[in-house]
């Protein structure tokens, strides 16, 4: 083995500019496959991530159904609204644990001069437990009827900053789409959430927020229930409950934060493979060049193949060789393109902060695995033809 070694990697270095070249198609497919399923998979464990940080527990009711049009205030909404009635009795399944009727719309937060059009959310004080946050300054408003709406107001950090600058905003009030609030607590930082900036939103009670939109039904109903193992009967109790109080239709949908992330895992899945195939094109356009080349070099080489066949070398052997230094060759370029892609990805994560890179070792191990395999399938004709060479005409060409 160790001689077989020392004269593949003798017979490249006697062809270093073709050497080269040759590696260079199989560097550039392995890099390519590894920057762009790194970019595949960053973007898998961004997305999964964006959603679990609200918890996996999770259930959201929407109106509307597929033959219905679910929508709140367009087209004439669904057959019936989800109400706080709705939210209400959803409370009393067993298994869960907080409910949150959601509405939202987007109004002017001013207080004195300074004011911005913003996201407000109406909901209950058991949003700070859904969403997995809390209140830096203060708190959500107490628990009580949520049929009952109060004049107060919770800002996020950024629409804090943005209308009250240094000074605490607790206690101040604030115009919400027309209706005077006070505010009673500013909530800690928790981001962005699928390009949706939850720091820069103002939370009201539902019920007030109803009456500020006019509205009469709910955009949302989301339930946290005890265990991912109660998901499939959590989920068939709630529509089957919803269907009775809707008159027996089913004009709403349930989705589970489970199913969601489970799709959305799919999905990633398949666009990395894809990306990793269309990159896997490049593979391709190197094992050719390692085919002609491993081609050419057994017309160049007759004479030696002849000169090794007649001092005892077997077939095999010769095969062997040949196989050797297309290994070698794919070898070296499948590690020269992990260091460039890994290298690459590096850089990216440095300039693009928000473009995310993800490398899992699968990936770097996929890399070489498929580029020593590569040469190997690309140096299996010219290492049987120069094995299926006659030793004597061999000896003859030179």
């Amino acid at each position: 083995m160790r001689d077989l070694l020392l004269l593949a990697v003798g017979a490249l270095r006697a062809h270093r500019l073709r050497s080269f070249l040759s590696m260079l198609g199989i560097a550039i497919g392995v890099c390519a496959v590894i920057l762009l399923t790194s970019i595949g998979e960053g973007t898998r464990v961004y997305i999964l991530s964006q959603f679990t940080q609200f918890g996996t527990n999770i259930l959201a009711v929407n109106p509307g159904k597929s033959k219905t049009i679910g929508i709140p205030g367009v087209l004439g909404g669904t057959t019936r609204k989800l109400t706080i009635d709705d939210a209400e009795a959803l409370d009393r399944i067993s298994g869960v644990e907080t409910v949150v009727p959601v509405t939202m719309g987007l109004a002017r937060v001013q207080a004195g001069e300074r004011g911005r059009s913003v996201s407000v959310i109406g909901a209950t004080p058991d949003l700070p437990t859904l969403w997995r946050f809390g209140a830096r300054q203060g708190s959500f408003w107490p628990k009580g009827d949520p049929r009952r709406g109060a004049p107060l107001a919770v800002l996020g950090p950024k629409l804090a900053r943005e209308t009250f600058g240094e000074k605490s905003p607790l206690g101040e009030l604030v115009r919400i789409a027309g209706g005077r609030f006070r505010v009673v607590g500013v909530m800690e930082p928790k981001g962005q959430m699928m390009g949706f900036d939850i720091d820069d939103v103002a939370y009201v009670p539902v019920a007030s927020a109803m009456h500020l939109f006019d509205q009469d039904e709910l955009f949302e109903i989301d339930l946290i229930y005890s265990s991912a193992r109660e998901t499939a009967r959590v989920e068939a109790e709630v529509k089957r409950l919803l269907t009775l109080r809707h008159g027996g239709t089913e004009d709403f949908t349930v989705t589970s934060q489970e199913a969601m992330l489970d799709v959305f895992g799919k999905v990633m899945d398949v666009i990395t493979m894809a990306v990793g195939a269309i990159a896997g094109i490049s593979l391709l356009v190197g094992a050719t060049g390692i085919l002609t080349m491993m081609w050419i070099a057994v017309g160049e080489r007759t004479s030696e193949i002849g000169l090794v066949r007649a001092l005892g070398a077997s077939r095999g052997q010769v095969q062997a060789l040949f196989l050797a230094e297309a290994a070698a060759l794919a070898t070296l370029g499948g590690v020269a393109g992990v260091v460039v892609g890994l290298g690459l990805g590096g850089a990216l994560r440095l300039l693009v902060p928000g473009l995310p890179v993800e490398t899992p070792l699968r990936f770097v191990l996929a890399g070489l695995a498929v580029s020593v395999t590569t040469g190997l399938v690309s140096g299996v004709a010219p290492a049987r033809r120069a094995a299926g060479l006659d030793p004597i005409e061999a000896l003859r060409a030179e």
